[in-house]
């Protein structure tokens, strides 16, 4: 790929990005070296490894390589049997121990877990526990050397601290003793790595000892006194020789570490790879994206794809597609619109695909493999505002256009802008046209109306556009592929204020083709609204229509479940019956053997057969379980909507919810069960008989006589039902209550998509006898009810 595409694209700010997710310098530099492949069987390895890493960091956390530390030099001294440093030693004890976290990391914590292809690379680190773990407990820190590292620098630290002891003992007493009057200050110091007193000069001659040191103005001498003297020479053949056991031990060290040179300089490179590996799925991670499916037809789907360098909290997705049935994409629309966002967009997630990084987009999104990409934005183009000039397009643009074939993704901004716009267009347009005929991917920006309409009249080429909205004069940065976009001009210049005279004035200089072009823009723009409107409903009553399948599902299944469970209770009740009443029967004819044994008197035996014949008729009640038989013979014609019914098999009541189908079946709804029953196991309810004597009046003669008022229920349930059915149910029900005086009433209809409640609503609102209609309140069903009050 060329730098200056890679620049214009801003690839190097995403390189920066994920350089800032490795944890290691060797990672960081592996990051910053990062290019664009063009091997598909390299890309699709690189993405494999990238989503890995990413599963991985959602799983376990993200690693650290920070002890991935360069050893190279210090394996190279070992070669050659030099002896380490302690500072080379414990960077050797880091990467160990790195490597040993890190093969630990790459475990499988379950045998359920499956395998992926980083699994080659943790199989590969070595941690080497045995040289890790001495070094470890040898060396501290870098000029720190533990006390137990040997036996024999124990033995000399310890004959260290003693001696030191004695020398503080012995100085210590001169301080404090006679000697005290003749030192500048009552300490003991230290001058060359021996232990002295501060004398003052003129006391020179009272103290005997080796003289080390002076102050600046002459007035301290800084002696070591002769009876101290023998005892810090021997402190310091001691600190001699605890440096000899020193270098022994790192002498050791390095000879362990020399026998795994090689096991080294493996771990140093595969933890170098795997915190490579590892910023590319945490970049991922941070960015929400997913992995691309590359092809080598040219195609590009991006699926809501949010560029990488935007505000992760304010940019707007959009969707791009080039490459399927067309190989040329023109955008227009106003400036800030998103057209150069939607251009660098598609550029940036071709160059990080190619690179082995996941693009913040939804999964399936598909990507090009192109051996090169050109970009004209520009050196000074920006997504917010370009400065570029025709000169400097042009140059750039007959730099790429010898080099560019089939398998080259070429981007344009504001393509031929910066002259004049008829000059401009016409040599936009040959450009795009020569494109085209040798099948390059190509996707442009631009103002120009000669290149909507070249897109609309071109085969392959299609029109795109950024939606703007003009009451707001902001851009969505919504791609809408398959349209033109407008300028808006004169839209946006009305909503700042410029005078309709002058709109006007302005729109005379438009030709009538020019502005009838513009009305159609208008036009096709209205008609997309109100598609996606129309749209957006049908979503709705789609997502409605499921619910209720889904809720009469669920219905069904309840009902069915309780027809088995009486059927299965009424069998069992049956049984046990049946069974008491063989059991009576039996003990009845032993006690007739007996009473013709035994002579019994005729009154007895007719007292016991009254007995029998009480238990046999409470019994019979009991066992009777043939199924009722409907009043009289019904044709399906006798059978309507909201006809009321007894289904003689259950013993329940409810009403028709479908007309009989071709079998003689209808749906019956019963409170909140519904179930398809034969019409021979139906009995119509006749509504005289649900009169009864709710209101009385005395006629002349004395007697009460029964009025028409029907028993009815305070309110009535339409859900479930279609409006036609609603209306008719409803109809009859508020007759019946009206008749019965019921007032207010409830009608209860659901929420949903609103349809059946304003059915009700339109039917109340032609109801004489009807006062008034409310939505139920808080407590009363909310928009669910409606509360009917009659006159």
């Amino acid at each position: 790929m060329n730098s200056k595409t890679l620049r214009k694209l801003e690839y190097n700010k995403i390189i920066s990005l994920l350089a800032d997710h490795a944890s290691s310098e060797s990672g960081k530099q592996l990051c910053r070296s990062l290019l664009p492949q063009t091997e598909l069987s390299a890309i699709e390895q690189m993405q494999e490894e990238t989503a890995a890493a990413f599963t991985r960091i959602i799983k376990k956390g993200r690693p650290s390589f920070g002890g991935c530390v360069p050893v190279e030099a210090s394996l190279k001294r070992l070669e050659l049997g030099a002896s380490l440093g302690s500072g080379e030693l414990l960077s050797i004890g880091r990467l160990l121990d790195c490597a040993g976290q890190i093969k630990s990391y790459g475990r499988h914590e379950t045998v359920d877990e499956f395998p992926d292809c980083l699994d080659f690379y943790f199989q590969r680190l070595e941690p080497v526990t045995r040289v890790a773990s001495e070094i470890r407990r040898c060396i501290l820190e870098e000029d720190v050397i533990a006390d137990d590292a040997s036996a024999n620098l124990q033995k000399i630290r310890r004959s260290i601290q003693s001696f030191d002891g004695k020398i503080h003992s012995a100085l210590n007493s001169m301080v404090n003793g006679s000697m005290r009057n003749y030192l500048q200050d009552a300490i003991v110091t230290m001058r060359g790595d021996r232990y002295c007193l501060p004398v003052k000069a003129e006391y020179r001659s009272q103290v005997k000892g080796m003289i080390h040191d002076q102050s600046s103005t002459g007035s301290t001498l800084f002696i070591e006194p002769m009876t101290v003297v023998k005892l810090n020479n021997d402190l310091m053949e001691l600190h001699a020789k605890e440096q000899e056991e020193i270098q022994v031990i790192l002498s050791t060290l390095s000879s362990m570490a020399a026998e795994h040179c090689e096991e080294l300089r493996v771990d140093y490179e595969v933890l170098t790879t795997l915190d490579f590996i590892f910023a590319r799925g945490s970049l991922a991670v941070d960015q929400n994206a997913s992995r691309p499916v590359l092809n080598q037809e040219g195609r590009i789907y991006i699926r809501e794809g949010r560029h990488p360098l935007l505000d992760r909290t304010k940019v707007v997705p959009t969707t791009i597609c080039l490459g399927d049935d067309y190989d040329l994409l023109i955008v227009t629309g106003p400036n800030t619109g998103g057209k150069t966002v939607s251009l660098k967009t598609t550029g940036l997630f071709t160059l990080m695909g190619q690179a082995g990084l996941h693009i913040p987009a939804l999964d399936r999104s598909e990507l090009a493999v192109f051996t090169e990409v050109y970009a004209d934005i520009g050196d000074e183009q920006s997504i917010e505002q370009s400065l570029s000039t025709f000169s400097s397009h042009m140059t750039n643009i007959v730099s790429f256009l010898k080099q560019v074939d089939e398998h080259s993704l070429v981007l344009f901004d504001e393509l031929g802008a910066g002259t004049d716009p008829t000059e401009g267009a016409a040599l936009a347009i040959a450009i795009l046209t020569s494109l085209h005929r040798r099948g390059i991917r190509t996707m442009a920006t631009t103002h120009y109306s000669e290149l909507k309409v070249f897109a609309l009249t071109t085969e392959g080429v299609e029109n795109a556009s950024c939606e703007f909205d003009v009451e707001t004069l902001r851009p969505t940065y919504h791609l809408l592929i398959g349209i033109p976009g407008k300028s808006n001009a004169f839209a946006i210049s009305k909503k700042l204020g410029l005078s309709d005279e002058i709109i006007e004035e302005a729109k005379t200089h438009l030709s009538d083709q020019e502005e009838s072009f513009e009305e159609l823009l208008s036009d096709l723009e209205h008609s997309r609204r109100t598609i996606e409107r129309e749209q957006a409903e049908i979503r709705a009553y789609k997502e409605e229509l499921e619910t209720l399948r889904r809720r009469t599902k669920e219905k069904q299944e309840k009902l069915d479940a309780q027809k088995e469970r009486i059927i299965r209770d009424a069998n069992e009740k049956a049984e046990r019956i049946l069974q008491s009443a063989k059991d009576y029967a039996d003990e009845t004819m032993r006690n007739f053997r007996k009473f013709g044994k035994e002579n019994i008197s005729a009154s007895e035996m007719e007292k016991e057969r009254e007995k029998l014949r009480q238990r046999m008729a409470k019994t019979s009640s009991k066992v009777t379980l043939e199924k009722a038989q409907p009043k009289k013979a019904y044709k399906p014609s006798d059978f309507k909507l909201g006809t009321s019914v007894r289904v003689l098999s259950m013993n329940l009541t409810g009403t028709v919810h479908t007309l009989p189908d071709s079998r003689g079946n209808v749906e019956v709804q019963m409170g909140i069960l519904r179930s398809k029953v034969p019409i021979t196991d139906l009995d119509i309810i006749e509504e005289t008989a649900s009169y009864t004597s709710k209101q009385t009046r005395r006629t002349s003669s004395g007697k009460m006589k029964m009025g028409k008022s029907l028993t009815v229920s305070p309110e009535i349930n339409l859900i479930g039902r279609t409006s036609d059915e609603a209306v008719a149910l409803l109809d009859k029900y508020l007759d019946d209550a009206y008749l019965a005086h019921l007032s207010p009433v409830r009608v209860v209809h659901g929420k949903g998509t609103g349809a059946l409640r304003n059915a009700v609503h339109q039917y109340l609102k032609r109801q004489k006898h009807v006062k008034s209609y409310r939505l139920g309140a808080f407590g009363e069903g909310d928009a669910g009810v409606t509360i009917v009050e009659f006159k």
